[in-house]
């Protein structure tokens, strides 16, 4: 049953200080911007929430910079932005993949990577991206701003440190060193939810996330230590293999999942050289 939208209420903010303000004395609000989810569960009438903060206005949030050696993308930077800038091809090509396969292109030029990030499916095609690029997520509320790693930001499914009152506002992204890869495996090439998606850096210390295959996107520690250490790529799919505990549900098996993970794993190490 859809929801009812009569029932919905509206703020819209002129400027970032004004979104903080209305979250911190209008409250609760649910903050919107592409809303390329939040209009699906609206549609399939699973949407709980009544009250939103309308944040498409802020343009001080889509900028993409580079600060000093940080890559700085604004919350509401589009996909179809992060594939057109520069300063994310150069820096973060695996980034300019998961944008290029997320839905089409209606879909890539509404939806942002801060709602990626806020939205927490586990399923997110940024995510394993940010986790292994290390990245930092700024918070913002009406009287701080702080700095969270982003392996550090989800608690659980579609849980994360941020609170009732703050606002995602950039991502930062330190200097990545090494060979980039990234790999989405679903029903099709793009406009479908992922059964694994997988970001790679191939580098002095190997990195690995995974996305589909946990209540949150991981990394996956003993993987990277058995190829830091020198291990093969035949013996890191089976250690990969033996670290992920997936679950079978609709959309594919835990016996796929796993698998697949360990052959993109031993697909990216084949095609690509070690970085010293």
């Amino acid at each position: 049953m859809r929801t009812a939208v009569s029932r919905l209420e509206l703020r819209e903010p002129t400027s970032l200080r004004d979104a903080l303000s209305m979250l911190r004395d209008e409250g609760p609000l649910t903050p919107l911007a592409g809303a390329t989810d939040l209009y699906v569960a609206l549609n399939d009438g699973t949407l709980e929430a009544t009250r939103f903060l309308n944040l498409w206005r802020l343009d001080a949030l889509r900028r993409i910079t580079v600060s000093g050696e940080t890559l700085v993308i604004g919350a509401l930077a589009t996909y179809t932005a992060m594939i057109r800038s520069r300063a994310v091809r150069e820096r973060l090509p695996m980034l300019e993949s998961a944008a290029r396969v997320i839905g089409g292109e209606q879909i890539q030029n509404r939806g942002t990577i801060g709602g990626n990030v806020a939205n927490a499916s586990p399923a997110g095609d940024t995510l394993p991206v940010l986790a292994v690029a290390e990245g930092v997520v700024v918070l913002r509320s009406a009287g701080q701003e702080r700095r969270v790693p982003f392996n550090q930001f989800y608690t659980g499914y579609r849980q994360s440190v941020r609170r009732p009152d703050e606002l995602i506002t950039a991502l930062e992204i330190p200097p990545v060193e090494g060979t980039q890869g990234f790999r989405k495996v679903g029903t099709r090439a793009a406009q479908a939810i992922s059964k694994v998606v997988m970001a790679v850096v191939r580098g002095p210390q190997p990195r690995i996330a995974l996305g589909s295959v946990a209540p949150t996107v991981i990394r996956l520690p003993r993987t990277e230590a058995a190829l830091a250490a020198g291990a093969e790529v035949e013996e890191a799919a089976r250690v990969l293999e033996g670290e992920v505990d997936p679950i079978d549900d609709l959309r594919s098996t835990a016996a796929y999942r796993r698998r697949v993970a360990g052959n993109l794993l031993r697909g990216f190490w084949k095609v690509t050289s070690p970085v010293s």
